[in-house]
């Protein structure tokens, strides 16, 4: 049955002993707009007013302990990583059953923890909503944001239900389940395949090789790699949903290497290894850090080449040395693939600012990165040098030729309008 068909299932999530006023008021709200509200209680000392459709005892059982055993466990922190670990068991268990079609969580700093870690194991694509005292906050680590994540702030609610507090949890309400009663579930009648880049500016090959690989037969999702973009795509390898990837772009790498906090996550050019999707591998713009613009450029990058792309976002370049680890991170990582991986390394520069003339011009240093690269490349992956830029056309060409031959051996899903 399709969601147009029924009313969504909203999975709401918070502490029924301290939160059931607002918890109940969330409920009416989904109800009143169309959905149907799934209580999944997360409490650990007290009971709540109303009986919901997934008890405490529930998510304990779920944890694999029991209530008791996570009240005696110590402390506040210790019970409520037990109690995430239980309820997002217990609604993964749910969602692959087809009985979520959106979540709702509300809390302050422990119940926003927690929903981080439930939003975290539901896939792509079901609305997720947590309505936080720490919304948008820099306590959250990037890492633990599910990629589709929409946060609000629980503004003028962290006490009992009032003017302000009742506009935020309806908005909330409403968003979640508007968003389920419209999400239109990704379509996999054609194999897909995940591309990286860095907007269309610094890197531009997605611009040749997405209409070639749509001709192909093939859907093509690019994702821009700064930092929840990489996210995003490692979510979708993790859970196998692309035929192949072109990820050109692992500049995050070097962000995680660097400390910026324009980051994927340490897993960064991992999952699709993992996961045993043929990749095809480019050092994209792994020469530079990225950081915000607003802020000071932190003192070991001073005297970098620095380039600033607008108000929110700027990019430093690496030393030398720097970009000698990255290459070895990079092979590393290369190394612990199960499926086919080709490497292709752009000789004359990694991204448009790294050209004669552009404020990110640095020959030498490029070519400590490509030496370091030959001699850390795996055995076990395909290296091919490209006499060009990343950015010209010959390079995609490359590229293009590689996927190509691997349809053609069977490594890769022929697409569905390929003859």
């Amino acid at each position: 049955m399709s969601l147009s068909a029924r009313p969504p299932k909203i999975v709401v999530i918070g502490t029924g002993d301290t939160k059931s006023e607002e918890l109940l008021f969330m409920a009416e709200i989904i109800g009143t707009a169309g959905g149907v509200p799934v209580m999944v209680d997360v409490s650990v000392l007290g009971e709540p007013p109303y009986v919901p459709g997934h008890s405490k005892h529930d998510i304990a059982r779920a944890a694999g302990t029991s209530i008791q055993n996570i009240i005696d466990s110590g402390d506040e922190n210790t019970a409520m990583s037990l109690m995430a670990k239980g309820a997002a068991a217990l609604v993964r268990e749910l969602s692959e059953a087809g009985e979520v079609d959106g979540m709702i969580a509300l809390g302050g700093s422990l119940g926003t923890d927690l929903a981080l870690d439930v939003a975290a194991v539901l896939p792509l694509g079901v609305p997720k909503f947590i309505v936080s005292t720490i919304a948008y906050s820099h306590l959250l680590p990037p890492e633990r944001i599910a990629p589709d994540l929409m946060m609000i702030l629980w503004a003028g609610g962290l006490y009992g239900l009032n003017p302000i507090c009742r506009a935020v949890l309806s908005q909330a309400c409403g968003a979640v389940v508007g968003a389920a009663k419209a999400a239109e579930r990704p379509d996999r009648a054609r194999p897909l395949i995940g591309m990286t880049s860095l907007g269309s500016s610094c890197l531009k090959y997605m611009k040749f090789l997405k209409p070639e690989l749509e001709k192909r037969g093939y859907d093509v999702a690019v994702f821009h790699s700064t930092g929840m973009g990489g996210r995003a795509y490692e979510a979708v390898a993790a859970d196998r949903g692309f035929a192949a990837v072109f990820d050109f772009c692992i500049q995050e790498v070097t962000n995680a290497e660097n400390g910026s906090v324009v980051t994927s996550g340490p897993d960064r050019l991992e999952n699709a290894g993992r996961a045993g999707i043929p990749q095809i591998v480019a050092p994209g713009a792994v020469d530079m850090v990225d950081m915000p613009a607003w802020q000071d450029t932190p003192a070991r990058f001073a005297g970098r080449p620095f380039h600033a792309h607008n108000r929110l976002i700027a990019s430093v370049t690496v030393s030398p040395e720097q970009r000698r680890d990255v290459a070895r991170v990079v092979a590393g990582k290369m190394a612990g693939a199960v499926a086919p991986v080709a490497f292709l390394l752009p000789m004359q520069g990694i991204q448009e600012w790294d050209q004669e003339g552009e404020p990110l011009h640095e020959p030498a240093a490029l070519e400590a990165f490509l030496d370091a690269m030959r001699k850390a490349m795996p055995a076990s992956v395909t290296f091919e040098e490209v006499d060009a830029h990343i950015n010209a056309p010959d390079f995609a060409v490359k590229a293009l030729e590689v996927f190509d031959r691997w349809v053609a051996e069977g490594i890769i899903v022929k697409g569905r309008n390929a003859s």
